[in-house]
């Protein structure tokens, strides 16, 4: 049994979550930034999209493909309803206002990131896709008990992500530079909130872990 969170990722038991890397919050044809003019666009989402393409998106790539290379599971989960008229939502998500009906073009992954033939794709109808998915029957049955999580929006659907895993039994480490919000002020009061229920890595410091050993 493990003593503390600082355990590395182990191949066999491990697995990378991508959390809502998909156009419906990341690509700036979405519906969400649909009616906004340029300015209010750049006033909301200007350092999120600057962030995104500049550094993030090719951390997460990075990333992706030494796990693949590595052997871990690779899970990604997208909002994405069951419906076409989101019923099966939740309350949050129907007071928020939003649907990303099944099979629409907001609820694919980005196709920088597009997942491989045989990696696991899990819609979700809530902040954390432990509420709404069966992933933690799904780990248990790969026999995964370390998880690394990256993905979108740090300080909502990661973070929630993380403290639900936490508690759950699963050893979490979170890649802190391929995560990404709203805001810098967001996303390093997100990191600094959730670091006790994970070790912090950033994507170089696990690439380097990921190497097969010589």
């Amino acid at each position: 049994m493990p003593s503390c969170r600082e355990t590395p990722l182990v191949a066999g038991q491990s697995a990378l979550l991508l959390i809502d890397t998909q156009n419906f919050s990341a690509h700036r044809g979405s519906p969400l930034f649909a009616g906004l003019d340029e300015t209010e666009f750049q006033q909301r989402y200007g350092w999120f999209f600057r962030r995104l393409e500049t550094e993030t998106l090719a951390r997460l790539q990075a990333l992706l493909h030494a796990c693949r290379q590595a052997g871990l599971e690779i899970i990604y989960t997208t909002i994405e309803s069951l419906t076409l008229d989101g019923r099966d939502r939740s309350l949050d998500y129907k007071l928020t206002g939003f649907n990303v009906a099944k099979n629409s073009w907001e609820g694919r992954v980005l196709d920088e990131l597009a997942p491989a033939e045989d990696e696991i794709m899990l819609p979700k109808t809530s902040s954390s896709v432990f509420i709404s998915t069966s992933i933690d029957y799904v780990l248990r049955n790969l026999g995964v008990r370390q998880l690394a999580v990256c993905g979108f929006l740090t300080d909502q659907c990661v973070e929630s992500a993380i403290r639900d895993a936490a508690d759950l039994g699963y050893l979490v480490t979170q890649a802190t530079d391929a995560c990404l919000t709203h805001s810098a002020e967001r996303q390093a009061a997100s990191l600094r909130a959730v670091a006790g229920y994970c070790r912090q890595r950033t994507v170089q410091q696990l690439l380097a872990e990921l190497q097969p050993a010589p």
